[in-house]
């Protein structure tokens, strides 16, 4: 091994920005798992709401009270017609809240207590794909999160976070970048 090699980890491998993982956010039909039954019927209902067959109106009220019991049980609040590109990852949904507006990339992570909502204006945060958004988090405003950026615990973004940067603070900033 050379001298360089041994001084640095290796990468990890690398999660994309534009081509959801749905495996992220698959399990197991009998399997207790709150956050990806939340999803589940997220999906459902988004599946269903522009169908025109005779039973899909019976389809989309099962999955309202489906979405209804999980969201209780999770504690989020993540409306049925939020933009949420595949792959999401909420281990902890405790206390997320997402505005209906908001778009959220593919392949996002968001932790317990993230808000991404509106601020004093009528724009939302739209997340590029790939971010991070650690908890207690919120991301508030008319503002864009670029791809694989990363928001820090307790962070109050509300700036542009261009991609591949870290923000943390309160209001947040943008840290410079790792020295490699």
């Amino acid at each position: 091994m050379t001298d360089a090699a041994e001084n640095h980890p290796p990468l990890p491998p690398a999660i994309s920005a534009d081509t959801p993982d749905w495996s992220r956010e698959s399990k197991h039909f009998l399997a207790w798992d709150p956050p990806r039954s939340l999803l589940a019927s997220i999906r459902s209902y988004q599946r269903h709401a522009n169908s025109r067959a005779p039973w899909a109106g019976l389809l989309r009220r099962l999955c309202v009270m489906r979405h209804r019991v999980w969201s209780s049980i999770t504690g989020a609040d993540i409306p049925l017609n939020s933009r949420i590109g595949g792959g999401l990852l909420i281990p902890h949904p405790n206390g997320i809240v997402v505005h209906p507006s908001a778009s959220i990339g593919p392949n996002c992570l968001l932790f317990q207590q993230v808000t991404i909502g509106m601020g004093t204006g009528d724009g939302v945060p739209t997340l590029g794909g790939h971010v991070d958004v650690g908890a207690g988090a919120k991301i508030i405003g008319e503002i864009n999160i670029g791809d694989h950026a990363k928001v820090g615990a307790n962070s109050v973004v509300l700036s542009d976070v261009p991609a591949g940067s870290t923000a943390v603070g309160i209001p947040a900033r943008i840290l410079p970048p790792a020295r490699r």
